[in-house]
């Protein structure tokens, strides 16, 4: 029998405070993304046994709620808005420019080396300011692909830094 891992114990231990209460599955998952980044499919598994939810509902919650993620997320997180009016303003020509700076193909959102995720999301409510781009938290309005080429060169240049 293998021994308990670390990432076995860390949930073990946050599923502690759920023990003796009726449990809110969101804050429960809150807590398993905060610990891992996204939600592993072995917690899933660990959860649904030691507090007898099923799995199917732990996964329903997880997929209803964009807030979770259940595959790793780049250190770096993209968010490009593909409402009405980013839609209008090209925001399909910065997502594509995004993807090929960062050698991304197909339905890839992650880079191989996990320090971007690229995200597309319905609306971030930022219409006068369309097309609207987030890198970690960071709003950039009226954004073209010469500007998001050079806003992701800032971030790379930071991952050479850290190399140093």
């Amino acid at each position: 029998m293998n021994p308990e891992s670390e990432k076995d114990t860390a949930i073990k231990n946050m599923l502690e405070k759920y023990k003796n209460e009726r449990v809110n599955i969101i804050p429960l998952l809150q807590d398993i993304q905060d610990i891992f980044g996204y939600i592993p499919e072995d917690a899933v598994d660990i959860i649904s046994r030691s507090l007898d939810i099923p799995e199917s509902k732990l996964y329903g919650v997880s997929t209803f709620y964009a807030q979770f993620h259940l595959k790793p997320r780049g250190v770096n997180v993209i968010t490009a808005c593909c409402g009405t009016a980013c839609h209008v303003k090209g925001s399909e020509r910065i997502i594509s420019s995004i993807k090929t700076s960062l050698h991304l193909d197909g339905d890839e959102d992650t880079t191989r080396d996990q320090r971007f995720t690229l995200e597309k999301v319905a609306c971030v409510g930022t219409c006068s300011m369309a097309p609207v781009v987030i890198v970690n938290k960071n709003v950039y309005g009226g954004m073209t692909t010469d500007k998001i080429t050079k806003i992701l060169r800032k971030y790379q240049i930071k991952k050479q830094d850290d190399k140093d």
